[in-house]
């Protein structure tokens, strides 16, 4: 793997050691080498081109459902901005920019009359990052409403894959590394926008009254593994309000860590792998983080 002294030229934003701790919820961890925020699809593959094929690149959303180590991250992170937000509709298909929320994109499914994204209103995070990572919410999964996806490969080519291409299981796609999601298209059904209106605000309701929402948190941290839950897990093996330095985890729901008093990212990840050995030791199950962890361990 390369250090990378100097960045190919580019037209968006490159910024040398940034913090990425802003950028994430939990408020915690280090620097990427390099953040770009490219102007647009072209800039940004043309950057990926003129890198050097062995320097690693990540993409970045809302930083929802990630754990950056204090060690910061190498290469390149890249993170997707205004330019590769829009959502429009054609019909009962949503065509979506990588950068879009997920709140964005229900929304415009109610303003087109669309029924059957309304879950999205419910995964914090981008299109890029759910796309990705098959995320899902209140029954429903990106699986069961995905047309394609293009993206752009470590290369500065781009491709557009069929759901059948994406090898889709539970929290799982078989993208790679450095492979960013540009655009999406997602199918819904004709519906009507005060049904679906009432059913984005059912939605946004539950995750308040369950979901620790207003803290410094990274979202549901291990898969559920069929046929339990794994809150239901973490909270019969004793762990609710279980700490490590500035971690613990939440009292409101047992699957989500908080950053409650200026946690390290390593706070957060030891917190995590105690978790699993308690859940290991006093039921049998090995618990999988949802969360993903990257960068280096400082």
């Amino acid at each position: 793997m390369t250090a990378l002294a100097a960045p190919p030229a580019a037209r968006g934003k490159l910024t040398a050691s940034a913090p990425l701790a802003p950028l994430v919820w939990f408020k915690a961890g280090g620097v990427a080498d390099w953040l770009f925020e490219p102007a647009d699809i072209e800039d940004l593959r043309a950057f990926l081109k003129a890198l050097p094929s062995d320097v690693p690149v990540m993409a970045l959303g809302l930083g929802s459902n990630l754990i950056v180590r204090d060690g910061g991250v190498p290469g390149v992170v890249v993170r997707l901005g205004k330019a590769f937000g829009k959502v429009s509709a054609d019909g009962e298909t949503l065509t979506c920019g990588g950068g879009a929320s997920g709140i964005a994109v229900s929304s415009a499914a109610r303003d087109a009359g669309v029924t059957g994204l309304e879950f999205l209103r419910g995964i914090p995070g981008t299109v890029g990052g759910f796309v990705r990572m098959n995320g899902g919410a209140y029954g429903r999964e990106v699986a069961d409403v995905l047309v394609d996806v293009t993206i752009v490969t470590r290369d500065g080519g781009i491709e557009t894959r069929a759901l059948s291409a994406l090898d889709y299981s539970y929290r799982h796609s078989n993208l790679q590394d450095g492979e960013i999601v540009i655009a999406a298209r997602l199918k819904g059904q004709p519906g009507e926008k005060a049904a679906i209106q009432a059913e984005m605000d059912r939605i946004a309701a539950a995750r308040e009254a369950s979901q620790p929402l207003r803290t410094r948190t990274g979202g549901s941290t291990f898969k559920n593994p069929a046929p339990h839950k794994a809150w239901e897990l973490v909270h019969n093996a004793g762990c609710r309000g279980l700490r490590v330095g500035g971690a613990e985890v939440s009292e409101k729901h047992s699957n989500f860590l908080i950053n409650s008093h200026r946690a390290t990212a390593a706070d957060i990840e030891a917190l995590g792998e105690l978790v699993r050995a308690h859940v290991l030791r006093t039921q049998g199950v090995s618990l999988e983080w949802e969360i993903q962890r990257v960068g280096r361990v400082q």
